[in-house]
């Protein structure tokens, strides 16, 4: 499982993230609210445990314009704020459970799993991209009668790529999302899987390509060739 972690009280984000390896989940964390919205918006989590008060913009906000933009990531708002308006008024934008600090550890993770579970039934098991279609429980790649199994790291970087279609990811971006914000990986990284996922895709036959937009970042696409 994969959990976004927007908390701006550095000590509290850094428990939350504790917990969630403790329970081999990984777990990426955030402090304001408008990371929590480009991290969530990236369609790659599971369950997103979200702060009510945070600099940038606030909680309600971060998940009213997830629903707007149509992602369905399941939604913990965790906060001080206990009055029943609060409560009412982040259900309204769109959260999925609502729990007041401080916290049991237990009854926290028992949530977090409950609303995975819910998202379970719902996510996809697929996503394609003109003749390519991966398969998210097995890291397979088909296109047409040939296949091929991802590496983790290729597995991510696709999955982002394909869940958004629409994007330019930039280099800076992608390390941030995939390798996360402590990693000391760099931008030959991005590159070396990007040339590997363009290799695996001429190995398919595919007539998609991953293209490169000079000094902005990578995007699906399709080629000419046939």
């Amino acid at each position: 499982m994969r959990v976004l972690i927007v908390e701006d009280e550095i000590r509290l984000a850094d428990t939350l993230g504790q917990i969630m390896v403790e329970q081999k989940y990984q777990a990426d964390i955030v402090n304001d609210g408008e990371a929590g919205l480009d991290y969530a918006l990236s369609g790659q989590y599971d369950v997103i445990v979200l702060d009510v008060m945070l600099p940038k913009m606030n909680g309600f906000e971060v998940v009213k314009k997830l629903r707007q933009n149509k992602n369905a990531t399941p939604v913990l708002m965790l906060t001080a704020r206990d009055e029943i308006r609060d409560k009412i008024e982040g259900l309204d934008f769109g959260a999925d459970d609502y729990m007041t600090k401080p916290f049991v550890p237990e009854e926290l993770l028992a949530r977090v799993r409950a609303l995975s579970r819910r998202q379970g039934e719902v996510l996809l098991e697929t996503l394609s991209f003109s003749d390519l279609t991966l398969h998210l429980d097995t890291y397979m790649l088909h296109s047409g009668l040939k296949s091929v199994r991802l590496g983790f790291k290729e597995f991510e970087i696709l999955k982002l790529l394909m869940s958004n279609p629409g994007m330019i990811f930039p280099k800076e971006s992608i390390l941030i999302k995939i390798w996360g914000t402590e990693s000391n990986a760099e931008d030959n990284n991005v590159e070396a899987y990007v040339s590997f996922l363009r290799k695996k895709f001429h190995y398919l036959g595919s007539h998609v390509t991953i293209g490169t937009v000079r000094k902005v970042g990578y995007h699906l696409e399709e080629s000419d060739a046939s």
